[in-house]
């Protein structure tokens, strides 16, 4: 074959890859957006943006989509070559979709306490999981493994901020702001979203502030991750020798696409009061969601005291990033929490009384962090 035959060729296989990648696109539909009733928080309107209504059954579908055009448009993807993702397991799920769909492989770099469920979600979608046993190290592994296999290292921990259109294109941000329109308080006083990579904050954060909406952005963190003290401190090499226990979110080193400048406000949530949250969300909802809403609604309800406290009226909205059904074996399971000291039942009920009375519970003030246009 020719030089010029194969750059032709190679042009074909890219453009038949990007008409697949929208053509699924337009066979989908926006995702739902759930008011949440807040008894105790009169005058505050709270709303679930239900991510788990993708394909691929979570956030990370919006992100594994972004990621493919972006290499797909920069080149970096081949015909019959895999990517290789580090993920904990719902940007897998969804990056192994999308490979699937353009006829590559796919091998998922994770920590070996990856849940089942989404070991199996991946290997459902024709990808292979490569499991180790050092959280910290997906990055290196991942890159050693794209070298051994001639492949693509997708990394969305470096290129989640940078890969989504942040002015429009129907990204999360504007998608709210559409489905917002008709409800009491249309432009919301705070939105709140969890860091994974940070690419969804630093999405939310630039749409606010180029749109010039009067929207505050605040931004949650895992209890076992960096990027609250980075937000506080600014500096960019703390690490930690471990990783979140709070699937998806949470990280032991500072990420690129983590932009702490974009956010008005920061949350930590201890780990416990993150599953008494996801418990009790998902009793009210009559069915599962996964930890890392439990640790967006504690920060949401922050933003809805600080509301109150203000004396104004107003909306919050969050993200339900995921469905619960993949934490069967762990945060569902009674066994999983009390080996792992999780055992949540009492933050569960506090969270209910929290949202039926407005009562703050004691142990969650003095447990949790808050940074920014916080106060309470």
């Amino acid at each position: 074959m020719s030089a010029s035959a194969g750059f032709e060729r190679r042009r074909a296989w890219v453009r038949e890859a990007i008409r697949r990648i929208e053509a699924d696109y337009q066979r989908s539909s926006d995702t739902h957006l759930i008011p949440l009733p807040l008894p105790g928080f009169t005058g505050v309107e709270l709303y679930l943006k239900d991510e788990s209504s993708h394909p691929t059954g979570s956030l990370k579908h919006r992100l594994a989509r972004s990621l493919f055009l972006h290499a797909l448009c920069n080149g970096w993807l081949h015909e019959g070559a895999p990517v290789v993702e580090a993920s904990s397991g719902s940007t897998a799920v969804s990056e192994a979709y999308f490979a699937r769909l353009l006829g590559l492989g796919f091998v998922a770099v994770m920590p070996r306490g990856t849940s089942p469920q989404k070991i199996a979600a991946i290997e459902f979608q024709g990808g292979r999981c490569h499991l180790v046993s050092d959280p910290t190290a997906l990055h290196a592994e991942s890159q050693r493994l794209a070298g051994e296999l001639k492949g693509h290292y997708m990394d969305q921990f470096t290129y989640a901020e940078r890969a989504t259109d942040w002015r429009a294109n129907n990204n999360i941000a504007e998608s709210i702001y559409l489905q917002m329109q008709q409800e009491m308080h249309p432009c919301p006083a705070w939105i709140v979203a969890s860091a994974g990579t940070g690419g969804t904050l630093a999405t939310i954060g630039r749409y606010v502030h180029y749109r010039r909406h009067d929207t505050r952005v605040c931004g949650v963190d895992a209890e076992h991750s960096v990027f609250f003290d980075h937000y506080i401190s600014g500096n960019a090499s703390l690490t930690l020798d471990r990783g979140s226990r709070i699937e998806g979110i949470g990280r032991p080193r500072v990420e690129a696409s983590f932009v702490p400048g974009v956010l008005d406000a920061m949350v930590k949530v201890p780990d416990l009061w993150s599953l008494g949250a996801m418990h009790a969300l998902s009793v009210r909802l009559g069915r599962r969601v996964g930890g890392s809403t439990g640790t967006n609604l504690v920060a949401a309800l922050a933003c809805a005291q600080s509301l109150k406290q203000r004396g104004m009226d107003g909306s919050v909205v969050t993200l339900l990033c995921d469905d619960g059904q993949r934490y069967c074996h762990s945060y569902f399971d009674h066994d999983w929490l009390r080996q792992n000291e999780l055992e949540c039942e009492a933050q569960s009920g506090a969270i209910d009384a929290l949202i039926d009375r407005g009562e703050w519970p004691s142990e969650l003030r003095r447990t949790w962090r808050l940074a920014g246009d916080l106060s309470l």
